[in-house]
């Protein structure tokens, strides 16, 4: 069981952390930290206009608070480090957040305003590191999908985007070398040696040329004109490569956020009631089916690893694993959640275009469970778990 000060320091946590719609304290927490990023982000944006001089201690004050609520905010973090991290120790979380790209972020958007009272000196290039903190904005902006899936799909293509990259940078190299062979006698005060043109190359390649370095020969022109036209096919590589990602991404997002999310099942949930033969029970002395084991049990928001004297108690959210069946075995267990555009939504189960080797055995609603009959009506948000049965052919 945890103690009052884990409790207290476990909210810490579920406060600063990215809140969902639920917790009201830490939705609020996250707005607050977003108008503070803003207001200092505004601040540092005014403080370059000379008709803002006459505001400067009012921009001043407002550098030095959004400091201080910077500062708290990341001694918060650290402090809950273990939770963010549990895996690793006390030291280790610690660390590992101190050089993650979070805390990093984090560090140097109030670090920074406390160096010039060590090296005053460098006061006017520390302020540089101010514009450091709109990055903290993706913090706030990663809970929602569209960021989720630029990430996603960066990260699911990285492999054809490196090879792309690898093909530009090879030639940019090859495009240097040949401009470098044709226009070195008639330039040589621009093009002085093999790799003086990767200015060029990479301004023809990746735009449409800067103009302060050219070809001036007739070679050099139409090895020009060749990289212009490599160059936007090369480049359309890595786009075409991402804008199939997203368009992959989004056909699925459609489907699971809109329509329905069919997903195995590999865990079951049970609340236990107060009547339940397993009620006040302890965990050795009840006697599960075989290949079935209780994984959590979640108490008042607690979840609790089950030992053999842990006591079952009324409202106890019960999780079980259990092996599933392959479609090899001929059957299988689905769990369907209905979103609102659902074509079932409305509709009573005995008018359902579905299969007769699938049953809908069980509806989830609400947390309650309801034994379906024909007559009962399919609601938006209800779980429905299907029997499926597939035949095997014979061989």
């Amino acid at each position: 069981m945890k103690t009052k000060a884990q409790k207290f320091k476990n909210r810490i946590f579920d406060i600063i952390q990215i809140g969902n719609v639920h917790d009201i304290p830490s939705r609020a927490f996250d707005i607050f930290i977003t108008v503070v990023i803003l207001a200092s982000l505004t601040g540092t944006i005014m403080s370059t206009y000379g008709e803002f001089k006459a505001y400067e201690p009012l921009l001043d004050a407002v550098e030095l608070i959004t400091v201080i609520i910077f500062t708290l905010e990341y001694i918060l973090r650290l402090y809950t480090a273990d939770f963010l991290y549990p895996a690793k120790g006390p030291v280790m979380s610690r660390l590992r957040f101190v050089f993650s790209v979070s805390g990093i972020v984090d560090l140097l958007t109030f670090f920074p305003f406390y160096l010039p009272i060590v090296f005053p000196a460098g006061a006017v290039a520390f302020r540089v590191f101010r514009v450091i903190r709109i990055f903290r904005l993706f913090k706030i902006n990663s809970r929602y999908d569209a960021f989720n899936v630029i990430l996603d799909v960066i990260n699911e293509k990285k492999k054809q985007i490196f090879s792309s990259v690898i093909m530009v940078s090879i030639l940019m190299v090859a495009s240097s070398l040949c401009m470098y062979s044709l226009e070195h006698e008639a330039q040589p005060e621009v093009f002085k040696n093999a790799f003086s043109g990767i200015w060029w190359s990479a301004s023809t390649l990746l735009t449409i040329g800067y103009g302060d370095i050219y070809p001036v020969t007739v070679g050099g022109r139409i090895m020009a004109i060749v990289i212009s036209f490599l160059g936007v096919g090369m480049v359309a590589i890595p786009t075409g490569i991402i804008s199939a990602g997203f368009v992959e991404s989004y056909t699925k997002i459609n489907k699971i956020v809109f329509k329905e999310e069919e997903k195995p099942l590999n865990f079951v949930t049970s609340i236990m009631t107060e009547n339940h033969p397993w009620c006040g029970r302890l965990v050795k002395d009840l006697v599960f089916p075989p290949e079935t084991v209780l994984v959590v049990v979640i108490r008042d928001d607690e979840e609790i690893v089950p030992r053999g004297d842990t006591k079952l108690m009324p409202d106890d959210v019960l999780i079980f694993g259990a092996k599933r069946f392959e479609i090899s075995d001929g059957i299988r267990l689905t769990e369907l959640t209905i979103k609102d555009e659902h074509d079932w939504v409305g509709a009573p189960i005995k008018k359902l275009d579905i299969s007769r080797q699938e049953l809908i055995v069980m509806i989830k609603r609400r947390g309650r469970i309801i034994i379906p009959d024909g007559d009962t009506v399919i609601k938006a948000g209800d779980s429905l778990v299907i029997y499926s049965k597939h035949y095997k052919k014979q061989k």
